[in-house]
């Protein structure tokens, strides 16, 4: 009976050294994660002092410095549930991605409105409900005028600023 017990634990097959640098890897994906996050996101997550202050002080490093504060959070987040935190993570930068998505979008529009002609304008004021098509006609007149004059992009950041003010309505 002895024996069987000695043996039960060699019937676990111990992980390969690539499985252990790849979970080492996604522990510091997760890092990098946690360091890009704004400090008041960092309040929503329940993990150790330790973890949270060496976020932080990440936060302030560059280039090696931050590379090697990465390996020891990695480090770090190895006593942690890093399942639970995967998840609170997606749930906390997702309404920021929605917004980063938003922004390219109103450039894109604005990049269009400049450089296409009447049917961009008018798929503009279809898009975007409550567009005035004469004063978008103005901004986007004034911006190409300032861009063939090489004056600074006052208009078109007005176009950006009307374009983002349309969309949340």
């Amino acid at each position: 009976m002895h024996d069987e017990k000695m043996y039960e634990k060699y019937d676990e097959i111990p992980k390969s050294k690539s499985k252990i640098k790849r979970e080492m890897q996604r522990l510091r994906d997760l890092g990098e994660e946690l360091v890009d996050l704004p400090r008041a996101s960092l309040k929503k997550f329940d993990f150790s002092e330790i973890l949270r202050d060496s976020i932080i002080l990440a936060q302030g490093l560059k280039r090696e410095a931050r590379r090697r504060q990465l390996q020891h959070i990695g480090k770090l987040l190895r006593d942690e549930n890093d399942a639970a935190i995967w998840q609170l993570l997606s749930q906390v930068s997702q309404p920021q991605r929605e917004e980063l998505k938003a922004f390219h979008e109103i450039e894109e529009w604005r990049d269009r409105l400049l450089d296409g002609d009447d049917e961009v304008i008018n798929q503009a004021v279809n898009r975007f409900q409550g567009a005035d098509r004469q004063y978008l006609r103005q901004l986007v007149r004034n911006a190409r005028k300032e861009r063939q004059q090489e004056k600074p992009p006052k208009s078109a950041r007005l176009l950006f600023q009307y374009l983002k003010g349309l969309r949340k309505t």
